[in-house]
């Protein structure tokens, strides 16, 4: 079984996937191998899920807000200022995660764990103060919902991929960008940016799927094994999460990087923001999106 990796091969995420992989080998007493191709070596990160849907990989791991285009569903979790925390975001996933299952199982897609990226913060070459700091900035997008943010803060948003992001801000494509800790310690930021602001907007999520079709292939006992790797890989997942991210941190500030929570007006326009999208989302999803915000709530 072939895996497709969109993230560099000494990420946390990527480090869960290879334990995963030997404990499948493992209890399955080596029927069944999964290969890690990392860094979107297999296939780029935008086709991992066309791939797993078509059957030209059996296995893979995407970010599920990149997908948001195709159904809004997907960006529940990048709706900024909406989950801000470990135990919002596993909340969130909860109420959202029946409906986000029942559309990839349309598309022959069965998900087998999640794990979230550390909470979203402001990468910037500049200090902001406020939302009015961003006017015109080189905006970097990676989903939908970070191009909307642009859009709203009128920031101008250039779509780029984490594994482009080092090359970008060298060139000066981008100078300002949303992301975790863990991505601008992977893409070493401080060469081009000082300041990041830990704001905590969104915990967006990796899924790692399988095609339906592949999985059915497998017998019982070897499925079994599957679906207990694959506990194990979420628990460990969330838990490794949340202690590198205070890591993370740490080592921008050792890189000589500025961090700081972001000043009250920040985070007031930045609140204001996340109204305005979870109107957005609650318009484009219906009751059903209306549904899962008014569970999350609770």
């Amino acid at each position: 079984m072939g895996h497709a990796n969109r993230i560099p091969g000494s990420n946390f995420h990527t480090e869960n996937i290879r334990q995963f992989a030997a404990d499948v080998d493992q209890a399955s007493g080596g029927k069944l191998k999964i290969t890690v191709h990392d860094g979107g070596s297999l296939f780029k990160a935008n086709e991992i899920k066309r791939a797993v849907q078509g059957g030209q990989a059996d296995i893979g791991e995407i970010i599920i807000s990149g997908y948001s285009n195709e159904d809004p569903v997907f960006g529940v979790d990048s709706i900024p200022f909406l989950a801000t925390g470990y135990p919002a975001a596993e909340k969130l996933w909860k109420v959202s995660k029946a409906a986000t299952e029942a559309r990839l199982a349309k598309q022959g897609i069965k998900v087998l764990y999640d794990v979230p990226w550390p909470p979203q913060g402001i990468f910037s070459a500049k200090p902001i103060n406020s939302a009015a700091d961003l006017k015109g900035v080189k905006w970097r997008a990676y989903n939908p919902n970070t191009s909307r943010i642009a859009q709203l803060v009128g920031a101008q948003p250039v779509t780029i991929q984490a594994a482009e992001l080092t090359q970008a801000l060298a060139t000066g494509a981008v100078t300002t960008f949303m992301t975790s800790a863990a991505t601008g310690y992977d893409s070493k930021v401080w060469e081009q940016v000082k300041y990041y602001y830990d704001v905590s907007a969104w915990l967006p999520k990796n899924l790692v799927i399988v095609s339906q079709k592949a999985f059915d292939a497998l017998d019982k006992p070897t499925q079994a094994a599957v679906l207990k790797a694959a506990a194990a890989a979420q628990a460990r997942g969330w838990k490794t999460n949340a202690e590198k991210n205070a890591w993370y941190k740490e080592q921008l500030i050792k890189n000589g990087m500025k961090v700081e929570e972001g000043s009250e007006q920040l985070r007031a326009d930045f609140r204001k923001i996340g109204l305005t999208m979870i109107g957005d989302w609650t318009t484009q999803t219906g009751a059903e999106g209306q549904a899962i915000i008014e569970a999350y709530r609770k």
